[in-house]
């Protein structure tokens, strides 16, 4: 018996992997978040039992995740986007491995990829951004030491933040002094999902076009200046007179 953590991905229920479809069509159990994970996900499974943990708690969850180990079944814990990113696996594994509970996971495409994807953009660009950094905003869940967003931000690099949608001007008022006004910034609502929408714009202007639209969560925030950036170099790989090991 195993437990299977799968990435669901953002929304769209074609953007998971084949290994994941697989493991929800065929495990006897399946736990998946309902808050994130759209049912269309589910479709075509045989399961005997379908859980929705968004109304349960940890320990209830893992006894679930019992109950299925000792009649033998395999379970598919169906976590949206990609489950090592704020998926809270970390304590569902913790548990499993006191209990002897064999488990597997199974990565999925993130909201960050999703987002990239709608804006048509490259997030790593030659000269601009090498670096991409994946954070949250500290509401009421304080960040680790020289994590907080002013910190990250004296980097320069493109940064995707989750959970703060709602404090858009804080966020806005603590980049803006690393990155600039004028920095491009995007705010993604529910990428991938039939009612996906998105504001583009500056870090001067962002606050404003956001209230109009009326996000107030499951929205992803990507800053940097690569977004909207014509101005960058060439990568190396595909450059004329390049040598590599495929291109001699």
């Amino acid at each position: 018996m195993t437990v299977y953590f799968i990435g669901a991905g953002p929304g769209d229920p074609e953007l998971i992997t084949v290994k994941g479809q697989r493991l929800i069509h065929s495990c006897p159990v399946i736990i998946y978040a309902g808050s994130l994970v759209p049912t269309a996900v589910l479709t075509g499974h045989s399961a005997e039992r379908v859980v929705n943990s968004a109304e349960l708690h940890l320990q209830q969850i893992v006894e679930a995740m019992r109950e299925a180990d000792a009649k033998g079944q395999d379970v598919a814990r169906v976590h949206s986007g990609d489950p090592s990113l704020y998926g809270a696996i970390g304590e569902q594994i913790r548990c499993l491995r006191e209990l002897g509970i064999a488990y597997e996971v199974v990565p999925g495409v993130t909201a960050t990829a999703a987002c990239a994807a709608l804006l048509g953009a490259e997030l790593t660009l030659p000269d601009i951004s090498q670096t991409l950094i994946l954070t949250r905003y500290a509401d009421k869940s304080p960040m680790p030491k020289g994590e907080a967003l002013a910190d990250l931000a004296r980097h320069g690099s493109t940064m995707a933040i989750h959970l703060g949608v709602q404090h858009l001007p804080q966020i806005v008022a603590e980049l803006l002094p690393h990155y600039g006004a004028d920095c491009p910034i995007a705010v993604v609502h529910r990428a991938t999902w039939p009612d996906q929408d998105w504001a583009l714009g500056t870090l001067a202007n962002i606050a404003e076009q956001v209230a109009a639209k009326g996000f107030r969560r499951t929205a992803l925030i990507l800053v940097g200046r690569v977004l909207g950036n014509d101005v960058f170099a060439e990568s190396a790989l595909y450059r004329a007179g390049h040598a590599h090991l495929y291109r001699p």
